[in-house]
């Protein structure tokens, strides 16, 4: 079920890191989740693909400073016309940041704006499929925007992207929209409103899968990482946010 050869339109493709010290990411990721890293030749600016069990499930690229841009990690939705998608976007109250560009044979790329300002990319594949493998311990398991545009954010996806959008709650403190519906959901929209601290943005966040929530917490920790919110139990896991020695922020999500 987990195993993917192609990535449903719409739907979280891709995810990758930008960091600025790639060796110690390899080294962290690599002994978090046994991802095993491919680097790329200098063709490619030494991108990194790493896998789990032989299935790709994210990327890491250099953060060398030059964008002023912190470490993080990004989210990519499926295109089958990242040129149309950047083109709807622009006219649909998003913005586009890094024009449609192919990258040699393994896809084109594009990044946009929402509405809510988080940023959010695109990836018209080629030869890189995307996910091999999603929902298992070690690979990408959830994929949420927290927006402070909570409605303008869930027309523009479902314009831009063609989501099969689905309310699952509508009450006050918990409004939230998923792509497709119960088990078949994809990702996931949330009014973020009301706890978003100031100062920090709308954004789009990654969940990994892992056997032992508590467990991966003690891991990071002794390598340098933190714990930016303690695991607490969910109906949907146990649930943590943690961040790496260089500071990228990612969630944990253990079984139900």
């Amino acid at each position: 079920m987990p195993l993917r050869d192609t990535t449903p339109l719409g739907a979280p493709a891709w995810a990758d890191l930008r960091s600025s010290d790639t060796e110690r990411a390899e080294a962290f990721y690599g002994t978090l989740f046994g991802w095993t890293a491919d680097r790329a030749g200098p063709e490619l600016g030494g991108y990194i693909n790493f896998s789990s069990n032989g299935h790709l499930v994210a990327g890491c690229m250099s953060n060398d400073g030059t964008m002023s841009m912190p470490d993080a990690w990004s989210v990519y939705l499926a295109s089958a016309d990242a040129d149309a998608t950047a083109a709807s976007a622009g006219a649909n109250g998003g913005q586009v940041v890094v024009a449609p560009m192919q990258v040699a044979d393994i896809g084109t790329m594009a990044v946009l704006v929402d509405p809510g300002t988080a940023s959010i990319g695109v990836w018209q594949p080629g030869t890189h499929r995307g996910f091999g493998i999603v929902g298992e311990p070690g690979s990408p398991s959830w994929f949420e925007l927290h927006t402070r545009a909570y409605d303008d954010a869930v027309t523009f996806y479902r314009t831009v992207f063609h989501w099969d959008a689905h309310v699952m709650s509508d009450v006050t403190d918990f409004r939230y929209t998923t792509l497709g519906q119960g088990d078949d959901a994809l990702a996931g929209i949330m009014d973020a409103q009301g706890f978003l601290p100031d100062g920090v943005p709308s954004m789009w966040q990654i969940y990994f899968g892992v056997a032992d929530v508590d467990a991966a917490i003690k891991s990071i920790e002794a390598m340098g990482g933190s714990t930016v919110i303690p695991a607490e139990d969910t109906p949907f896991g146990r649930i943590a946010e943690v961040a790496d020695p260089m500071g990228a922020s990612f969630k944990l999500r253990g079984p139900t």
